[in-house]
Formats: structure tokens, sequence, C-alpha cells
């Protein structure tokens, strides 16, 4: 096996891979992606990672998701399972076990603890418009929601004539 090497070329390649990481941390995100952004395969690329970064992707991608997860239970009026998928985890207990590792408390005790030492929490629906929506839920339409509406795309809930649907 060859020696990983950590030289200004390689770091330039790294760097693109980490910026889709902290980019993109709260969507589902496939390694062999992520390491072809550094045009590297999936194996050589958490080597490389782990020998410039110092944590593999996984571990660093983890830890950028429970950071924001941090700020939104001291921020934001949302549930920890809302939180926890804004956040980019599919798994409740997942997540739940990350965030005590992280920083020692459950989300739930981060949360009692943190709360009511600084401003008024952000409403929740503002956070999930924020935060980029419901997941798994329609887009909301870009335009009014008005009959006749020219730029309304098929489907969107847009109605062409007065009948209740």
């Amino acid at each position: 096996m060859g020696r990983v090497t950590t030289d200004p070329g390689h770091l330039k390649q790294l760097r693109l891979a980490k910026d889709a990481m902290d980019r993109d941390w709260a969507e589902p995100l496939d390694l062999d992606a992520v390491a072809a952004h550094a045009g590297y395969s999936r194996h050589h690329f958490i080597r490389v990672f782990k020998a410039a970064y110092g944590d593999t992707p996984g571990r660093y991608l983890s830890r950028r998701r429970i950071e924001r997860a941090e700020e939104m239970l001291r921020t934001a009026n949302l549930s920890v399972t809302e939180i926890c998928t804004l956040v980019g985890f599919t798994s409740l207990g997942t997540f739940s076990a990350r965030f005590k590792r992280a920083t020692g408390l459950s989300p739930s005790e981060y949360r009692a603890r943190h709360v009511g030492r600084g401003a008024a929490l952000i409403p929740g629906c503002y956070a999930m418009l924020w935060a980029g929506g419901f997941p798994n839920s329609p887009a909301a339409p870009a335009t009014p929601d008005v009959p006749d509406a020219p730029d309304a795309p098929a489907g969107s809930g847009h109605r062409d004539s007065g009948e209740a649907g």
C-alpha cells in the first residue's frame, strides 16, 4: 500500500470534498460521491482525508451535523426529532447517541441546560423554512395560489377552473 501524502495539490482536491460536506451537511451524502469531488476512490479518500484533517469523513460530517443541532436546540422551537431530520440524520437513536457522545448530554438535556440564556426561541415554522422546508413535503409554489397563474407548474396545486378539488 502506498504512502498517504498531503501535498498542496492533494489538499486542494480534498478541500473540494470538504467544502461539499460543509455545504451539503443536511443532505444524505454518499461517500463515493464526496470522494469523487476529490478525485479519489472511496477507500483512498478516507485514508487521505484522515491524514490531512485528523478524522474520517464520516466523523467530520457527523461533527458538523451535531454542531448545527446544538445551535438549533438552543435557538429554535423544534422537536428533537425535527432537528434530527433537519441536520441530516435518518435515525433518532443514532442522532441521540452521537449527540450525547459529542456533548455529554442527550439532546433534551442539552436544550434544558441552554434554553433561556439568551433570546427567545425562533418559532419552529420559521426555523423549518430557513432550513429548507419540511422534509418529504412538496415544495411551496413559486407563484401565488391564484387560478390562471401563468407561471404555475403542472401539478403545483393551482387550479385551472373554479371547481372544488
